[in-house]
Parts: structure tokens; sequence; C-alpha cells
């Protein structure tokens, strides 16, 4: 996938950079029975207090609904178009079954309009396909992994990502996810061929701050430029030290470095390697 710049005719085109496209119809409308009405939050929760900052505004979206089950099994689908999703970094693509059914999966580096996908135990080793981990060989480079069987695709979701599946031991499989982290995933839950599409989606530049509120993403403001009351960090003459042994967040708990994962946590036992482990 390729990155497009273009001439600065003016201050905030200069150096700003968008996929693309390559392969994508730009001037396709979504499937209308695979779309919801998608609301917004702003980062607020059902008593409309705000639980996450730095959320708001943003273009109308429309949801697509993607099949991360892969459920139609034995039955071979033929890739009608790629198109563009707001909701995510990837792009997907429309298949349509030997019965007619429509739906939209995420689109790996490979596929291509008219290429034939299937879901099935045994199903070709190809970008696109879906089988159970127990079927697809050691080294395989997978996407779109299930936890738990049935419940739909929760691991390697994002533009351009891909894990190796690493070895197979009775029920258990490692499988390297794309932080480093080694775990492991039970070989009857299902993953998809390949690697994830949109490979450029981390090179490109944003550019403006307008374009970050297209997004949705409102300023984030530092917190040793603010006032007392209004962040620990705050206050002081002049660019000053923050004056404590580590930073904290607007409500003075630590942050940057403090981890948050609860140390009895029940998942800790799946996990072979830490993504960060020396």
């Amino acid at each position: 996938m390729a990155i497009k710049s273009y001439k600065p005719y003016t201050p905030a085109r200069r150096g700003m950079t968008v996929s693309a496209f390559d392969g994508v119809d730009k001037k396709a409308k979504p499937e209308r029975s695979l779309v919801e009405t998608l609301k917004k939050h702003s980062g607020r929760n059902s008593y409309g207090k705000i639980t996450v900052r730095h959320h708001g505004g943003g273009n109308k979206r429309k949801y697509r609904i993607i099949d991360f089950k892969r459920n139609k099994v034995d039955m071979p689908a033929v890739v009608q178009r790629m198109e563009y999703d707001p909701n995510r970094s990837a792009f997907i693509a429309l298949v349509k079954y030997e019965d007619g059914e429509l739906r939209y999966i995420l689109a790996p580096v490979g596929l291509k309009v008219g290429d034939s996908i299937i879901s099935s135990a045994g199903a070709d080793i190809k970008p696109g396909n879906c089988l159970p981990i127990a079927n697809i060989p050691v080294g395989t480079v997978i996407h779109n992994i299930e936890l738990q069987p049935g419940r739909g695709a929760q691991l390697v979701r994002s533009a351009g990502v891909a894990a190796q599946l690493l070895a197979k031991e009775s029920e258990m499989a490692q499988v390297r996810l794309p932080s480093g982290e080694v775990r492991f995933v039970r070989v009857n839950c299902i993953a998809t061929i390949g690697q994830v599409g949109n490979v450029d989606h981390g090179n490109i530049h944003i550019g403006k701050a307008g374009r970050k509120r297209h997004m949705g993403i409102r300023p984030t403001v530092r917190g040793s430029v603010m006032n007392p009351n209004d962040h620990p960090h705050g206050g002081g003459e002049g660019r000053a030290p923050i004056g404590r042994p580590g930073p904290v967040t607007p409500w003075g708990k630590p942050a940057m470095g403090l981890k948050t994962r609860k140390a009895k946590k029940a998942s800790n036992k799946f996990i072979v390697k830490r993504r960060n482990s020396k």
C-alpha cells in the first residue's frame, strides 16, 4: 500500500500524507444491510460524566458489521470489492457467498477483487481463508484470532499487524503476537491466514490539528502548563519541575510507567512471555 503526498499549496498540506487506497473502491457506498447507526458518546458514561478524556466531535459515521466469527463453514465466497472503514485502521472486503449472502471481513495483504475465500477445517493456507489453529501449520502468519471458540476474533485486527504460530502441544498452541508477547491459545479457536492489510497506515503523517478533530479526537493539554487547581503538575513561575517523585494524573494517581494489570488476573497463566520481558 502506497503513501500519497501533495504539493504544499497550504502550510497544513506541507508534509501531510494520506493512503493511496490502492485496490480500494473509493466511490462505493457501504452495503446497506451491513451498516448500523453509531451513536457518539464523547467519552461520557450513562450518567453524563466524562470517563474517557479527549473524545468528542468528529465526522458522522456508520458502523460496518464485520464478520469476526467466520461461521459460514465450507461455503466459498468471492470478494466483490475492497472498502474503506472509518471505524478501524484496516480496510475491509465485501464478500458474497454461494447462497447470495453478503458479509464484510478484514482485508488481508494480497486479497484482491475476484478472489475466492473459505472458512473450513480443510481450507488451503492462503490469505483470507479461515480455519482452526489445529489445522494451521507451525510458522504460518495469521491474524483475526479467537480467544474462546465461537466468540469471534479478538486479537490481531489492526492495520498491518500479524501474529505467528510458534508451536502446538495437545490442546494449546503458542502464538507470538505483534507486541512480542507469546501466549497460549486453544487449538480449536479459529484464525485467518495472512497479515492484515493497509500496512502503511502507521507511516501516515496527520499534518494538521483539524484532521485529528475530524477523527473525533479533542486536544490533549500538558499538566505542566495548567493552573494548580486544574492539575498537580500545574503552577509555578515559568517552566517549573513537577515537584513530585514521579508524574501523576489530574487526580493524583501515578502515571507513565505504573503497571495497572492485576497480579492475579485469570489469563496470566496463558502468557508464556511478556511483551516487555528481557
